[in-house]
């Protein structure tokens, strides 16, 4: 852990899209090796996210929650568009098989329950830190000056604003759509706030409601 933070540590630009690629080649790695990897997979990736979190919390030192009424309403209003947008948005590519683990391990079953309290946890918890530390923190303030730290928070940049936002969108597939508005609601968060905390607050409010909805209505196409 010391050496691992030491790494970190002599570079911010590492220390904010390292563990975000391995979080990202992970999440690419599901489904691929073998029946059901994507549901091991997904819990190992939480498991290495949250020890990246760790090994990180001394070192991104804008990366700490915090809570306002705007974070509790710009999350609740995510959760609501993404699952209301979702019967209007094109989708780019078909999806062969969702994440599911009632249909590969049967519903109700302990590992079943189990995989779906991983991934809410995981969304909730994990997630958060790694896309907004990377996108909102990072990748934001980096296509507004290479020397990114020098970048206050609450600086607004149209041309960031509308790249950050769009690639954030990509990064979540079928729902491009909805990931970009997203965007734009927590990176108006940030700038607003002037600090990263109530974007995570909002990005796991959003992540948790979304996560309780798809196991309770069986909505699994957005996971």
């Amino acid at each position: 852990m010391k050496r691992l933070r030491e790494a970190l540590a002599r570079s911010p630009f590492i220390a904010r899209v390292a563990p975000f690629v391995i979080f990202v080649t992970l999440t690419a790695l599901q489904g691929k090796l073998g029946p059901n990897s994507q549901y091991w997979i997904y819990a190992a990736k939480t498991l290495v996210g949250a020890f990246l979190i760790w090994a990180m919390w001394p070192i991104v030192t804008e990366m700490r929650w915090a809570l306002s009424w705007e974070a509790v309403a710009i999350g609740v209003f995510v959760f609501v568009f993404w699952v209301g947008l979702d019967p209007y948005c094109p989708k780019w590519f078909k999806i062969d098989g969702v994440w599911n683990p009632n249909l590969a391990y049967g519903a109700g079953s302990p590992l079943a329950f189990g995989f779906i309290i991983f991934r809410i946890i995981g969304s909730s918890t994990v997630v958060p830190h790694m896309e907004e530390v990377f996108f909102r923190s990072f990748l934001y303030r980096y296509i507004i000056k290479v020397d990114f730290l020098s970048v206050p928070p609450n600086q607004f940049d149209l041309r960031s604003f509308l790249i950050t936002s769009t690639l954030f969108g990509i990064e979540h597939g079928n729902q491009w759509l909805a990931g970009i508005l997203c965007g734009f609601c927590y990176q108006w968060l940030v700038i607003r706030k002037n600090r990263l905390g109530d974007a995570m607050t909002a990005h796991a409010i959003s992540n948790l409601l979304l996560g309780i909805y798809v196991a309770w209505k069986e909505q699994w196409q957005f996971w």
